[in-house]
């Protein structure tokens, strides 16, 4: 590919992202790092899980994405009482014809919100296993695909403990990012009063699934430079085993540390806020600005941890800290001037 029709791509690119931005934010008010990691989610193919308390446009987030996109949207709403057929489908038996037919479940859709995962019992969320890492569904022994582009965008609710259950950790390796949603400023609050309360917002779909599946090959060919896997690996490293890096006081505080996928996460992370920020290349910063979401759900700390009050962000700061981004690399700067 010449120069000219590289940056030609590359603009394009750029004028569609803004363009689902754009209408996003016609709904949504604030929450602009939240809608930036949904976004690089998206672009990773990954999935994201979602910590906030209820009323902060987790749930509308995502369903005015899916409006953008012509994406197919579907939401579960987690409860006890829930079991793994009422996800991912089950065969049932027709009277007329004496034959089983598949009846699919909601879990085949572009977006799916599994609102409030914790209320399941470990067994429904374990049915997300399969879907969440293989794109794919096994019932009765026959396997079905689900469509794509497939996000999962799971929330819980951290004020409210009664009655749930803590997700296997299987499964929350699963989720390349863990993103803390907070409360709006005064001013975006207002905003969204006068947006609630005033006339609806159609929301104009701007892009199809198949065009957001070509931007995810594109992520794919955002350069990452050695030096920046490197880093990543070094700060996955640091959460196992502290000590190799300099840091043995916090051997102490770490129970187990984050997977193989934490890495993988880290670059793919990269490349995707890269993207978003109009560059073909990664920088230290787009990745260093991802650490704490892609590893906060995987460290699991040891009581003592805890009985110090210390958390996994507060741990994930020490180790950045410690570890220091490489430079940037100058060779990129050259390219683009």
């Amino acid at each position: 590919m010449s120069i000219e029709s590289s940056s030609r791509t590359d603009t394009a690119t750029a004028q569609l992202m803004e363009q689902i931005l754009y209408e996003v934010k016609r709904v949504v008010v604030g929450q602009d790092r939240f809608l930036e990691r949904v976004m690089v989610a998206m672009l990773a193919q990954g999935h994201l899980l979602v910590e906030g308390v209820p009323g902060l446009a987790k749930t509308l987030t995502v369903k005015t994405l899916a409006n953008t996109m012509r994406g197919q949207f579907k939401r579960i709403q987690f409860t006890p009482d829930l079991v793994p057929a009422d996800l991912v489908g089950t065969r049932i038996f027709n009277q007329k014809n004496g034959e089983f037919s598949t009846s699919l479940g909601p879990v085949f859709a572009n977006l799916l919100l599994a609102d409030e995962i914790n209320r399941a019992p470990a067994k429904v969320q374990s049915a997300l296993l399969e879907v969440m890492q293989e794109r794919q569904v096994t019932i009765a022994g026959e396997t079905h695909k689900v469509p794509n582009p497939f996000l999962v965008m799971a929330t819980q609710n951290p004020i409210e403990t009664e009655g749930t259950y803590p997700l296997p950790e299987a499964q929350v390796d699963r989720f390349m990012m863990k993103v803390l949603v907070d409360y709006p400023t005064d001013e975006e609050e207002f905003v969204i009063v006068q947006r609630v309360t005033g006339p609806a917002v159609d929301v104009t779909p701007v892009a199809s699934t198949e065009q957001l599946a070509a931007l995810q090959r594109e992520c794919r060919q955002v350069y990452v430079d050695p030096s920046l896997v490197q880093y990543a690996v070094k700060l996955v490293s640091a959460t196992r085993a502290p000590d190799r890096h300099g840091m043995k006081d916090l051997t102490k505080f770490i129970t187990y540390g984050a997977s193989p996928r934490a890495t993988i996460n880290l670059t793919e992370g990269a490349r995707a806020l890269a993207m978003l920020r109009g560059r073909t290349y990664a920088l230290p910063e787009d990745m260093t600005d991802l650490v704490p979401d892609v590893l906060r759900h995987r460290v699991v700390l040891s009581y003592e941890a805890l009985s110090d009050g210390m958390n996994s962000d507060a741990l994930i700061q020490k180790i950045m800290a410690k570890i220091p981004p490489p430079p940037k690399p100058l060779e990129h700067e050259k390219l683009v001037a």
